[in-house]
C-alpha cells in the first residue's frame, strides 16, 4: 500500500505576515534580553531589596504558598500550567482570535509587542533573581517534578533567567484572559478565561519564579503595554475595524 501523504497546513499570506512578525520580534527582543542580561550578584541583591520591600508591606508570602501546596495535586498541576501559558495558551489565544475576531486579535498583538519593548529596559536596568536563584527559601519546583531543568545550559539559552521584573508570564496571561473574555458573550466562559490571570499569578509564586513584587509590575506592564500598543495605533491613523459579520458568539452554539 503506498504511504499516506500528510495533511499540508496552508497559511494565507496575511497569517504568514504575522508569523513573520511575531518571529522578527520576538528575535530582537531575545536578542536585546540577552545583551542587557545582568550580573547575577546584583541580580540577588535586587531579589534582596524586593523581599525586604515584601516583608516590610507583609506581602511576602511566597515560601507560605509553595509550603502549603507541596505535595499536593495542584503544585503538579501548577507546574505543568506554568509550562503551558507561554508555549501553548499564548499562541494558541493568538490563533483562536486570529479567526474569531481579528480587532480582539490585534489588540493583543499590539500589547505583546508594546510590553516586550516597554520590558527591555526594565532587565537591563533591575536584573532581578528569581526566588529559586534567591536566598529565599523556595525550591525550584519545575526542575524538581517535571523533568525540565530551567537552570540548564540548554534551557537558559532560550531566556535570560535574571529578567523575572516585570513577571511577562503573568502579564500576558492577564491579557489573554482580558482579549478572550472580550470575545464571548457566554458569562460562564467569560468568568472561567478571566481566572488565567490570577491562575498563573498563583503558578508563578508556587513554583519558586516570581515574587508578588514581579507579578504585580507584570500586571503594571501589561497595561502600559496596551496603552503604548492603542497609542501607536491611534497614532498611524488606524481606521476602525468594520462591524463583524453576525455569528454565534464563543461558548454559544
Amino acid at each position: 500500500m503506498p504511504a499516506r501523504a500528510l495533511p499540508r497546513i496552508s497559511l494565507s499570506p496575511a497569517a504568514r505576515a504575522q508569523l513573520g512578525i511575531f518571529a522578527f520580534a520576538y528575535f530582537l527582543y531575545s536578542a536585546a534580553r540577552f545583551v542587557t542580561i545582568g550580573d547575577l550578584s546584583v541580580a540577588q541583591a535586587n531579589a534582596d531589596w524586593i523581599m525586604n520591600l515584601e516583608d516590610t508591606l507583609s506581602l511576602g508570602i511566597e515560601s507560605s504558598v509553595q509550603q502549603g501546596l507541596t505535595g499536593t495535586v495542584w503544585i503538579w498541576l501548577l507546574n505543568h500550567l506554568y509550562l503551558a501559558a507561554q508555549l501553548v495558551v499564548l499562541p494558541g489565544a493568538l490563533v483562536f482570535l486570529w479567526h474569531r475576531s481579528k480587532p480582539m486579535y490585534e489588540r493583543l498583538r499590539n500589547t505583546i509587542l508594546a510590553t516586550w519593548v516597554l520590558s527591555i529596559p526594565i532587565y537591563a536596568a533591575f536584573p532581578v533573581a528569581p526566588p529559586r536563584l534567591a536566598d529565599s527559601g523556595l525550591v525550584d519546583t519545575i526542575t524538581t517534578q517535571t523533568g525540565l531543568s530551567l537552570d540548564s545550559s540548554l534551557t537558559t539559552s532560550f531566556y535570560n533567567e535574571l529578567a523575572a521584573v516585570p513577571s511577562l508570564h503573568v502579564g500576558f496571561a492577564v491579557a489573554v484572559g482580558v482579549a478572550l473574555a472580550a470575545a464571548t458573550s457566554n458569562r460562564v466562559i467569560k468568568m472561567l478565561v478571566l481566572l488565567w490571570g490570577p491562575t498563573i499569578g498563583l503558578a508563578v509564586v508556587a513554583t519558586g519564579n516570581h515574587f508578588v513584587f514581579d507579578i504585580a509590575a507584570g500586571v503594571v506592564a501589561i497595561a502600559l503595554g496596551y496603552a503604548l500598543g492603542e497609542l501607536v495605533t491611534r497614532g498611524r491613523g488606524a481606521r476602525p475595524a468594520p462591524p463583524p459579520v453576525p455569528r454565534p458568539a464563543f461558548g454559544q452554539a
